[in-house]
């Protein structure tokens, strides 16, 4: 090959490629996307959609920006999911759990006990299975990026320490508005008490509740220390987050402007994901540092309470069908394996 041509077809193709950045970059439009989620600015929530924020920018060119409010002032969960539906909002991060009235099969992640560790969480969330009960929520008008890590949940309450079932006896315990969780926690023996997340440090506040259940880094950034004595290392469901995009909104992008937010999604994702861990590992000792009386559950009371809950994992099965179920039991025997 000569030089002359060896240096036409690099030009060619120099060219080509400047054209074909050129078709997306007109395929982004400007846009103002908000973003709304329930905890603070300085939470692992917060600096998720900080960074989030910053992908979409840059990768758009400075064309797409996203207006994140968080500390849950465009509502609850339940209602920026409504708002999304609605094509009012763009995009939010939240509970999978406060989804569950809205797509059944949500209730699949609320099962107690479900996984051992994070790992597991991981290969089933971001597999075939967490995919499949992902695009349930389009027909419901949500469009499922991702999901993050809220973490382990566990207990916390101005009554009594916890060391045994029967310690949860008419405790008045907040709980997410969710049927499983509910059932759950009546079912151990708790007053379980429905209350959306932007009410809780109220009720805590004013004992209008005892308790409540949350991730250790949660408990930190909402300051639960100030208003809660005991802890109870539980670690009795683990809780991911999702991020969602408003389903009207979505058909309205272009294929580039879906890829933006989507590449994004995952970049926020194992960014999410590893701080939150760094963050639980402190956090659990900070906790005990600001006053909190801590205390694990032994794996003999662990096995009780789940034992207890086997009714409720039988109606969680007939609830999102029995497939999901049986296909979600065995994506977490292979994570284990």
């Amino acid at each position: 090959m000569t030089t002359f041509r060896r240096t036409l077809l690099a030009a060619v193709s120099a060219a080509t490629l400047v054209a074909s950045f050129g078709a997306i970059a007109q395929d982004i439009k400007p846009r103002i996307i908000r973003f709304g989620y329930g905890l603070n600015e300085v939470s692992n929530q917060g600096r998720a959609v900080k960074l989030f924020a910053e992908e979409v920018e840059k990768a758009s060119g400075g064309k797409m920006k996203v207006r994140a409010v968080g500390a849950a002032a465009l509502g609850s969960d339940a209602q920026m999911q409504q708002a999304l539906i609605g094509g009012a909002q763009e995009m939010m991060v939240g509970s999978t759990a406060t989804l569950v009235g809205i797509t059944k099969e949500m209730a699949i992640w609320d099962t107690p006990f479900l996984f051992n560790n994070a790992k597991e969480a991981d290969v089933v969330l971001d597999g075939p299975v967490g995919q499949k009960v992902m695009d349930k929520l389009q027909e419901k008008g949500l469009v499922g990026l991702v999901y993050w890590e809220n973490g382990f949940r566990n207990l916390t309450n101005n009554k009594r320490a916890v060391n045994k079932l029967e310690d949860l006896d008419s405790i008045k315990l907040r709980v997410m508005p969710n049927p499983v969780f509910l059932e759950s926690f009546k079912t151990l023996g708790a007053n379980a008490v429905p209350l959306s997340f932007s009410e809780l440090f109220t009720a805590l506040e004013t004992k209008a509740v005892d308790g409540q259940e949350n991730p250790y880094n949660t408990i930190l950034s909402s300051k639960f220390y100030e208003v809660q004595k005991y802890l109870t290392v539980t670690n009795h469901v683990y809780s991911p987050w999702i991020v969602l995009v408003s389903k009207k909104y979505w058909d309205g992008l272009s294929k580039a402007e879906q890829k933006v937010l989507l590449d994004a999604a995952v970049k926020s994702r194992d960014f999410e994901r590893k701080d939150t861990r760094e963050e639980a590992a402190k956090a659990l000792a900070e906790l005990k540092a600001k006053g909190m009386q801590v205390n694990e559950l032994t794996p003999t009371e662990t096995n009780r309470m789940r034992e207890k809950l086997s009714a409720i994992n039988a109606s969680i099965a007939a609830n999102v069908g029995e497939a999901l179920w049986k296909e979600t039991q065995a994506a977490v025997a292979q994570a284990r394996k």
